[in-house]
């Protein structure tokens, strides 16, 4: 369904919204809407890390 160098791509985006998105809820404050929509923005960043793993692994089969 994708290929593997177009997975490996977006994998590595998925990855740095992932990564930045877990420091900078290091350094916002909990209950603010900075960090909701951070906490959000990591939610999302790891289902699309998780699709792209899915969507390869059925294309290597």
């Amino acid at each position: 369904m994708i290929s593997t160098g177009a997975g490996q791509v977006a994998f590595r985006w998925a990855v740095t919204i992932v990564i930045f998105a877990g420091l900078l809820l290091l350094m916002v404050d909990p209950g603010t809407p900075q960090f909701v929509i951070t906490l959000f923005m990591m939610v999302v960043g790891a289902l699309f890390a998780a699709a792209v793993f899915v969507l390869v692994r059925i294309k290597k089969r």
